[in-house]
C-alpha cells in the first residue's frame, strides 16, 4: 500500500503539471516530424556552371547526371563562386578540362564529382585527359569537420548560454532577489540591461574560451579573422542571454526551463547548416529565417572556411543584434508580471 500511495502521488503530480505532462507526449513526435521533413527531403543536385566551349554533349550527359547547368562566362562564374550561387564551373577551353569548385561545402564538392565523373565516363569509359581539378575556397585537404565545425561553435556557444543564463534568472526569481529588486525605484529596463551585462561578462569569456579551443586546439579550419569569429560568437551568447532570460519568465522551475529545449533550441540544429537547406521543401526552408543560429552558423562559416570579411558577414551582425534587442524588449515587457511601473 506504501508503494501505491507513491505511484498514486507520482500520478496525480504530473497531472497537476499539465505543461510537463503535454511535452512528454509532444515534444518527441514533434522532434520526429521535423526530422523526417529533414531527411526525406529531395535529393541534392549541384548547381555547374559551364563555358561557352563546353559541348553541347558534355551539358547533357550533365543533366543526365542529375545537375543542374547553365552557361557562365568566366567573370559570371567568378561572381556566382563568390555568391555561392553554383557549386562549380566547368571549362573546356584548353588542353584539358578545367573544373572549379566553390569548395566550402564537401557534400556538394562529392556530387559536383560524381556527376562530372559521370558524365565524361559515359562518353568515353576512359577519357583521353586528366580533369585538372581547383578549389574557389577550401581544398582537397579540407574535412568535414572543417565544414561543420563552425555550426558546431555557434550550436554550444548558444545551447549552454541559454540553458544556464535561463536557469540562473529563473533562480533569481525562485530566490526572492528579483522580487527585492522589484521593491527599489529600479526600471524594469534598467535591471533587464543590468542582467545583460552582469552574464554577459561571463558569457563572453566562454564563448571566447569555446572558439579558442576549436581553432587553436583543435586545429579546425581559419581562413578569416579569429576578431570576426569572436564578435559573432559574442553576439550569438548575447542573442541566447536575452531568450533564455524571456522564457525563463514563463518557467516556475529549472525542469520547465529544461522543457523549452526541445521546442527552441532542437528545431534551430536542423536550419543551422548541419543539414542541406537546399534539399528540404521551400516552405520548410522559409523557416530557417527566424531561427538565430541561422545566421550565427552562416556568418562562422564565411569567416572560417570562405575567409570573408566584414561586408559578407555584415547582415548576419545586424540580424543577430536586431534579435538581442528584441528578446531585451520583450523580456521588459515579461516583467510586468512582477511589477507594473
Amino acid at each position: 500500500m506504501r508503494v501505491l500511495a507513491i505511484v498514486v502521488r507520482i500520478i496525480r503530480q504530473f497531472f497537476r503539471d499539465k505543461r510537463t505532462l503535454a511535452l512528454m507526449i509532444v515534444a518527441p513526435m514533434f522532434v520526429l516530424l521535423l526530422m523526417d521533413l529533414v531527411f526525406n527531403g529531395e535529393e541534392y543536385k549541384p548547381a555547374i556552371a559551364v563555358s561557352e566551349h563546353v559541348p553541347e554533349v558534355v551539358v547533357d550527359k550533365l543533366k543526365e547526371a542529375g545537375a543542374n547547368v547553365k552557361e557562365l562566362s568566366a567573370k559570371q562564374a567568378r561572381k556566382q563562386l563568390d555568391d555561392q550561387d553554383i557549386d562549380a564551373w566547368l571549362d573546356m577551353s584548353g588542353s584539358a578540362p578545367h573544373l572549379t569548385l566553390e569548395g566550402s561545402d564537401p557534400t556538394a564538392n562529392q556530387a559536383v564529382m560524381a556527376a562530372v565523373q559521370k558524365a565524361f565516363q559515359s562518353m568515353a569509359p576512359k577519357p583521353p585527359f586528366q580533369l585538372k581539378t581547383t578549389y574557389w575556397h577550401g581544398s582537397s585537404d579540407m574535412a568535414s569537420f572543417d565544414y561543420f565545425g563552425p555550426v558546431l561553435i555557434g550550436f554550444f556557444v548558444f545551447f549552454f548560454v541559454f540553458l544556464i543564463a535561463g536557469v540562473s534568472f529563473l533562480r533569481e526569481r525562485t530566490n526572492g532577489t528579483l522580487e527585492r529588486l522589484m521593491a527599489t525605484p529600479l526600471r524594469r529596463w534598467e535591471m533587464g540591461v543590468g542582467y545583460m551585462i552582469g552574464f554577459g561578462l561571463f558569457t563572453t569569456i566562454q564563448a571566447s574560451l569555446i572558439s579558442w579551443f576549436a581553432i587553436d586546439v583543435l586545429d579546425m579550419m581559419m581562413e578569416g579573422s579569429f576578431w570576426y569569429v569572436l564578435l559573432i560568437t559574442f553576439l550569438l551568447a548575447m542573442t541566447a542571454l536575452a531568450l533564455g532570460m524571456l522564457l525563463s519568465a514563463f518557467a516556475n522551475n529549472e525542469l520547465q526551463m529544461v522543457q523549452f529545449i526541445p521546442l527552441v533550441i532542437v528545431p534551430q540544429v536542423f536550419f543551422s547548416g548541419l543539414f542541406n537547406l537546399d534539399t528540404m521543401e521551400q516552405w520548410l526552408r522559409s523557416l530557417s529565417v527566424i531561427m538565430p543560429l541561422t545566421y550565427g552558423a552562416d556568418a562562422l562559416r564565411d569567416i572560417m572556411v570562405r575567409g570573408e570579411g566584414f561586408g559578407a558577414i555584415a547582415v548576419d551582425v545586424y540580424v543577430l543584434l536586431g534579435f538581442t534587442l528584441l528578446f531585451m524588449l520583450l523580456n521588459v515587457v515579461a516583467l510586468k508580471k512582477y511589477r507594473k511601473l
